[in-house]
């Protein structure tokens, strides 16, 4: 694992893996989402290194895809659309990027030797538990159109692995959070509100439950994944076999940064009936036997610092506390 190939590298799971690949000395060639503005995304904030090379292109592009993944020894794949509410709206978007994006990327890494692919998937693909904790023989129910291409992308994953012998491993984080999320997510929603001096805070659905974990958490397990070959041909959540309700969240992380709220339910951020997945709690027991990962960080812990990130004037300036963007 010399030299890593990362997609979605300008994404908040990407750049923190990027940051802990190049502190563990790896060359990474990090992609970026080409756009006319030159943007790097969240890689425009880590620092400059000589094993950093930042290339901007498009995964919907399978001839890129081919130049790509020339002389790299390992391809941790985490380019995708991931907005649960933009699906509903453009699901044909999704089926372009997280499906034949993948493809893309998986016969790329065929041509090019049969490269190991880490390829990333998300809790989302179970749908609300039939059973908890989730385990990775759990019944897959594509709840938003999001889910359905992520259930795609793995499956297809899956099948070159199957069919061609290409060595993928699927990591499937449960419900990440941290430093730089997009304040689609609930956690920067209630934190970027609350330190934008906001007392009603407009929030979605109270009573899901979710599984969180650190992203720091989430980037060593994707590099346990990689380092164990076991992993090859496996399904594997990454989750903390814990879960909490969003009501109970909103209310731990007022606590922790001291503040009277109220709550109010915004039309806008509610799923229809039907796609809301109501509790997600993961079973860690495979990814803890094959490769010895535990979380590092309680809920509280990992609040605590995603806390501090946000209250910094020039990290608090990138957000909008009072626009819900898809």
């Amino acid at each position: 694992m010399k030299k890593v190939l990362v997609t979605g590298a300008d994404g908040f799971i990407g750049s923190h893996l990027v940051e802990h690949l190049l502190g563990d000395g790896r060359e990474v060639v990090a992609l970026a989402c080409y756009n006319s503005f030159g943007s790097w995304g969240w890689l425009d904030n880590i620092s400059v290194s000589p094993k950093l090379k930042v290339v901007m292109g498009d995964i919907r592009d399978s001839a890129f895809c081919r130049t790509l993944t020339e002389e790299v020894d390992i391809i941790f794949h985490l380019a995708a659309l991931i907005a649960i509410p933009y699906s509903y709206y453009a699901p044909d978007s999704y089926v372009d990027t997280n499906i034949r994006g993948t493809l893309n990327i998986c016969q790329a890494a065929r041509d090019a030797g049969n490269i190991r692919v880490i390829h990333t998937s998300t809790s989302e693909v179970y749908g609300t538990a039939q059973y908890v904790p989730i385990d990775e023989k759990h019944p897959r129910q594509p709840q938003s159109p999001y889910a359905a291409s992520k259930i795609g992308a793995d499956a297809l994953a899956m099948s070159f692995y199957h069919s061609f012998g290409l060595p993928v491993t699927i990591a499937r984080p449960f419900n990440t959070y941290g430093p730089r999320q997009s304040a689609r997510a609930v956690i920067p929603s209630v934190i970027s509100q609350i330190a934008a001096g906001k007392k009603e805070i407009a929030a979605g659905d109270l009573k899901p439950a979710r599984d969180f974990n650190f992203v720091n958490d989430v980037c060593r397990a994707f590099l346990a994944l990689a380092a164990n070959e076991g992993t090859t041909g496996r399904e594997v959540n990454i989750a903390s076999n814990t879960e909490i309700s969003i009501a109970d969240l909103v209310t731990l992380i007022a606590g922790l940064m001291k503040a009277d709220i109220t709550v109010r339910k915004e039309d806008a951020r509610m799923r229809p009936p039907s796609s809301e997945v109501y509790r997600l709690r993961g079973d860690n027991t495979l990814i803890r036997e094959l490769t010895g990962w535990q979380p590092q960080h309680s809920l509280e812990d990992g609040l605590r610092k995603t806390i501090d990130w946000f209250i910094k004037p020039e990290n608090l300036s990138r957000y909008k506390p009072g626009i819900f963007n898809l």
